[in-house]
């Protein structure tokens, strides 16, 4: 009798399985109330019966494909201008999938490490956050987590329409960058929230992008030689290879259309910070590569975190700040400096309000034609000697400088002599420039600025936003190895 109960429950197994493949099938990532990016071609994908005819509905287009000998159909619709409600239809042989509620708008993936993940919930004046949370024009997607050895097609999580009910799941930097978009432009936003604590870029960044990784940056450690039973025995965690992350929780959204991406980490590779300037920039170039173009990529720079130095030290923290500094040498990219509203005892600041507001400035200055929203602080332009004193020009200070305190001193500067022994510095405006100098240093060589962990932050342009980190020295750093 066993044996044959057994039996009936593979047959039974077997044909449910056989029907579930016969219906017709899309990824998660459509559902209800999702969001489409405007503008842009829209991808439809799935699966269904090897060779079976589909048709999607959207919006008044209506395309037909044919599924491969292996089940997988995709179909490309044409642009559609912002707007919405929509409904999405998927017909099948055996079925017809319907989701509802959909709009068109601009779809911006949020990843990261627990600084993105950090939710509503938990953040500053959460209550009042939470209770005034009415933006049914905001939608999030929170991926659900997951590792892989190899890139998957499918994930986990679903779209929920921003509301007091809702939102405190949201990631807080996700949400309060949407919010400032949508406020501004009076568009639907999706946020795709793919993000996980105390993760390093390596595991988000894909197995073709680590192939072209220089040798020196590989870690012979970290060479995937284990499969996903691994996985499954609890074997392994985010980090314990490369590409585990973005196997399992952005490959499988890679066909999506998107704006662009924002993305908040770092603290996992504050101690290999020279190896962040190859890695970071590459990271970026292969998300693109694996979307097929070249979207906006826009970062939050390290936080203030940690007790403040007695006397002025290396930090790997200012390495791997100046590492982010050095990637807008890539094209389309924007950093949001947030040295002033850390905390020195966590590192999980409550002011997430402020982060994605300018994340928010960058964005909408450089991606929706706002020319005169400034989004910068105060950056390193150049450096002159005169005598005992070092002067520095900013950008971004077109229309002044800004010192925030009683006092009217400008703090955070160090500066050094041949000898490369920095001290700290009395710092000064003049005009649009700082004039920097020590007694203790009669002839000056290098000047640095918010060079610590936990830095003095007080100068600013005049719209509020603070200057960026930076050193006039190439001096060989405490995380460069060679």
């Amino acid at each position: 009798m066993q044996t044959k109960a057994r039996v009936t429950f593979l047959f039974l197994l077997l044909f449910s399985l056989t029907l579930m493949k016969a219906e017709v099938k899309l990824p998660n990532i459509f559902s209800n109330n999702m969001v489409i990016q405007r503008d842009q071609p829209i991808k439809i994908w799935g699966w269904a019966d090897k060779n079976e005819t589909v048709v999607v509905s959207f919006n008044n287009q209506v395309k037909k494909t044919k599924a491969d000998k292996k089940g997988y159909w995709s179909t490309e619709l044409l642009p559609v201008a912002y707007g919405g409600p929509y409904t999405l239809q998927v017909k099948g042989k055996k079925n017809t999938v319907t989701f509802d509620n959909i709009l068109v708008g601009e779809v911006w993936l949020a990843s990261g490490q627990s600084n993105m993940e950090w939710i509503v919930n938990h953040t500053m004046n959460a209550a009042d956050e939470i209770k005034n949370a009415n933006y049914p024009q905001i939608r999030s997607f929170n991926v659900a987590k997951n590792i892989s050895m190899q890139p998957l097609d499918e994930l986990g999580g679903s779209w929920e329409v921003c509301s007091p009910e809702t939102v405190g799941s949201f990631s807080a930097v996700a949400y309060f960058f949407a919010r400032n978009l949508t406020q501004q432009l009076n568009i639907p936003i999706g946020i795709i929230n793919s993000s996980w604590g105390g993760t390093g870029i390596e595991t988000w960044t894909s197995p073709e992008g680590v192939n072209q990784w220089p040798d020196n940056l590989k870690n012979q450690e970290l060479i995937p030689k284990a499969d996903n039973q691994d996985i499954s025995k609890g074997q392994l965690n985010p980090n314990s290879y490369y590409s585990l992350l973005y196997n399992g929780m952005i490959h499988p959204v890679a066909k999506f259309r998107i704006k662009g991406a924002i993305w908040y980490q770092g603290e996992h590779n504050a101690v290999q910070a020279y190896n962040y300037r190859s890695l970071f920039p590459s990271m970026i170039q292969d998300w693109r590569s694996q979307w097929g173009y070249e979207f906006p990529f826009y970062w939050v720079q390290l936080a203030n975190f940690m007790e403040k130095n007695g006397t002025p030290t290396d930090s790997d923290w200012a390495e791997l700040r100046e590492a982010q500094t050095m990637t807008l040498s890539v094209p389309q990219t924007g950093q949001a400096v947030i040295t002033d509203i850390g905390d020195a005892v966590d590192i999980h600041p409550r002011n997430k309000q402020d982060v994605g507001l300018r994340l928010a400035l960058i964005a909408l200055n450089k991606d929706y034609g706002k020319s005169s929203v400034v989004y910068s602080g105060p950056t390193y332009k150049s450096m002159k000697i005169e005598g005992n004193k070092i002067i520095i020009e900013f950008n971004h200070a077109d229309n002044g400088l800004l010192v925030k305190n009683k006092y009217g001193y400008v703090e955070g500067f160090t500066i050094a002599g041949s000898d490369r022994k920095f001290y700290w510095a009395k710092a000064s405006i003049q005009e649009n420039e700082i004039v920097v100098y020590s007694e203790q240093v009669p002839n000056p060589v290098a000047v640095r600025y918010s060079w610590e962990n936990n830095p003095d932050v007080n100068l600013y342009n005049m719209q509020g936003l603070p200057a960026v980190s930076f050193r006039t020295d190439s001096w060989k750093g405490i995380t460069q190895k060679n």
